[in-house]
């Protein structure tokens, strides 16, 4: 007998819920950092290209596949396939899930733990030798981070537990409107700082002197990441969409609004760093070192600071609700456990090669020396989801809608049963999906690591 499955009640609660699982740290950490470190303007060009023509078909290929089938990822596959290449999509998605959340709750554990910090204002005043020391202390250990990656954990299934429309859509569509606006406010207040247009000239003006097959590769594992694509967090979202949701569009929509939260992140970042003379491309570091040194130098600095890390608190949760959702899916419709089991086994197993990433990220915590092809424990995960899983899951799935599933059931999907007037929109997504987005993710592939 066939398990009931929730469904979202709106096409205005798929958007927002889809929109959750692309918008979270992937904004308002990794895409500020990375811009930095590629050259600004130029990289968000090539970024942008990567998102039209490989991110979004593979986004929309998820949605087909998910809402076609009515199937957790595992089970999704199984059902329009029996070809073993393509059968291994949801193992590697599977894979790539846990791989993501043992590095992702890492970093949403540091947020979790700023946010405690701005409000007792342990920001105020401080400069930079005093920002270094407080990211030190939340992520060397060797209990602090573990306890801020266990609380996200708590947090994410606790709403999980409440269901899809009770707990993931009732909570999607309050916080993503509220991110969405404060983030904004933190970029106009951003941009009235004295020097702020070098901050926007580093993102709006391109120097393609800084371009190199690197920054191809990195741009592409940006545009997976940030779409939530190859995990099959998307999957098992769009499986849970309205009959009558027009699946191309909600594609545009969730793309254009995820690169526009980018951007307004960019905007609140950048020209405040430029204004207050510190270093763009300091990697990783630059949400928590710079950030709390930029507002502590603001007018209104303290309170600010406790909206900026409260939302990207918001983004980290909404992010980790998703890709959890992809393993709970699995759990309790192929082995047939509770939610409630579900969520302790895959919490436990979370925590326990999460705190190996936890007690790495810093390169003075306790697990640092140990390296994995010159890669820190915490640097590996990141390297392995954004460089191969995800390209590569992505590769699979594109060429699975494009190819190898039967015509039909893919144009069906996408006309809404040839209820939608939009025959040759598919026509021109179909020919990108077969022949365009492949080509570019092998092209680029090849030329990394050959």
């Amino acid at each position: 007998m066939e398990q009931k499955r929730e469904k979202f009640s709106s096409s205005f609660s798929v958007f927002f819920a889809t929109l959750s699982s692309a918008v979270g740290l992937g904004n308002i950490w990794m895409f500020p950092y990375v811009v930095g470190v590629n050259g600004g303007a130029a990289f968000i060009i090539i970024y942008l290209g990567c998102v039209l023509v490989v991110g979004l078909p593979t986004l929309i290929s998820e949605f087909v596949i998910g809402r076609g089938t009515r199937k957790n990822v595992y089970g999704a596959i199984k059902e329009v396939t029996n070809k073993k290449v393509f059968r291994s999509i949801s193992t590697i998605g599977i894979l790539a899930t846990y791989v993501l959340l043992f590095f992702y709750t890492v970093v949403a554990g540091w947020v979790y733990s700023y946010v405690f910090k701005a409000i007792v204002g342990t920001f105020k005043g401080i400069d930079a030798a005093g920002a270094t020391k407080i990211f030190n202390d939340t992520s060397i250990g060797p209990v602090s981070p573990i306890i801020g990656q266990l609380l996200v954990l708590i947090v994410a299934g606790t709403i999980i537990a409440m269901g899809v429309k009770g707990g993931i859509e009732k909570l999607t569509r309050i916080t993503m409107p509220i991110l969405m606006g404060l983030l904004l406010l933190l970029a106009i207040r951003s941009l009235t700082l004295d020097g702020a247009m070098e901050g926007v000239s580093f993102l709006l003006k391109p120097d393609f002197s800084k371009i190199s097959i690197g920054t191809f590769l990195a741009a592409l594992g940006l545009a997976f990441f940030k779409l939530s694509v190859g995990t099959g967090s998307m999957i098992t979202y769009s499986s849970y969409f309205t009959d009558d949701n027009n699946l191309i569009a909600t594609g545009v929509k969730v793309s254009i609004a995820d690169t526009a939260v980018s951007l307004i992140a960019g905007l609140a970042i950048f020209p405040a760093v430029f204004s207050f003379g510190l270093e763009p491309s300091s990697g990783p570091g630059l949400l928590f070192n710079t950030v709390p040194l930029i507002f502590s130098k603001m007018p209104g600095g303290s309170f600010l600071v406790v909206i900026f890390f409260f939302l990207a608190a918001m983004a980290a949760t909404t992010a980790s609700i998703s890709l959890l959702e992809v393993l709970i899916a699995t759990f309790t419709e192929e082995f047939k456990f509770s939610r409630k089991k579900a969520l302790v086994i895959n919490v436990a197993i979370i925590l326990a090669f999460g705190s190996l990433a936890a007690l790495s990220a810093n390169p003075e915590g306790l697990l640092a020396e140990i390296k994995i092809f010159n890669f820190s424990i915490f640097d590996a995960f990141d390297a392995l989801i954004s460089n191969i899983l995800l390209p590569l899951n992505g590769l699979l799935i594109i060429l699975l809608c494009g190819f190898s599933i039967k015509k039909g059931f893919v144009r069906d999907e996408l006309t809404n049963g040839g209820t939608l007037n939009n025959e040759g929109i598919v026509s021109i997504l179909l020919f990108i999906m077969r022949y365009i987005t492949p080509i570019l993710i092998i092209v680029i592939f090849l030329k990394t690591f050959i």
